[in-house]
C-alpha cells in the first residue's frame, strides 16, 4: 500500500520523468536515502515499472495515426495467440488492446504520410491471421493524453 510519501514521489516524477533521485528527494523533502528505498520497493512491487523517454512521433517523420477495430475468425483454437504474435512484429503498431465484446483487438499505427499506411496496411496488416473483420478509425486529433495517475 502506498503512503503520502510514496505518492508524493511519484506525483513529482510522474511531472518530471527527468528529476535525479536527489533533485526529486528535495522536492519530496526527503531524505536522498529514503527516496532511493522507497523507489526500490515501488520497482520491487511492480507499481513503478520504468522511466522513459516521450518521443514525438510527428518530430520523426510520423504523422498519420490510424486505429484499427479488428474482430478474429474464433473458429480457430489459437487464432487470439496466433494474431498476437503476428501483431507484435510490425514495428508500426505501436499499441495493441484487446477486448470483450463484438471487437476482439484494436491496433494503433503510425505511419509517415497515407501511401505508407495503405503499404503496412496491405504488407502487414492485412495478412495477419485469422482477420474476420476490420475497421478503421483515422486519428484526427489528442484531445486528452494522461500518461500520468491522480495520485
Amino acid at each position: 500500500m502506498l503512503d503520502d510519501d510514496d505518492r508524493r514521489i511519484l506525483r513529482i516524477w510522474q511531472a518530471d520523468p527527468s528529476l535525479t533521485q536527489t533533485e526529486l528527494a528535495d522536492r519530496a523533502g526527503l531524505t536522498i536515502g529514503r527516496v532511493a528505498r522507497r523507489i526500490a520497493r515501488m520497482q520491487e512491487e511492480g507499481i513503478l515499472q520504468g522511466v522513459g523517454a516521450t518521443l514525438d512521433w510527428a518530430a520523426l517523420g510520423y504523422s498519420v495515426e490510424v486505429s484499427l477495430r479488428i474482430t478474429l475468425d474464433k473458429t480457430q483454437a489459437n487464432a487470439f495467440d496466433a494474431f498476437l504474435a503476428a501483431a507484435r512484429d510490425v514495428p508500426e503498431v505501436i499499441e495493441i488492446q484487446t477486448f470483450l465484446g463484438r471487437v476482439d483487438v484494436r491496433l494503433s499505427i503510425i505511419a509517415r504520410d497515407m501511401g505508407h499506411y495503405q503499404q503496412i496496411y496491405r504488407s502487414a496488416i492485412l495478412t495477419l491471421p485469422h482477420i474476420a473483420d476490420i475497421e478503421a478509425l483515422m486519428h484526427v486529433a489528442r484531445i486528452k493524453d494522461a500518461e500520468g495517475l491522480p495520485l
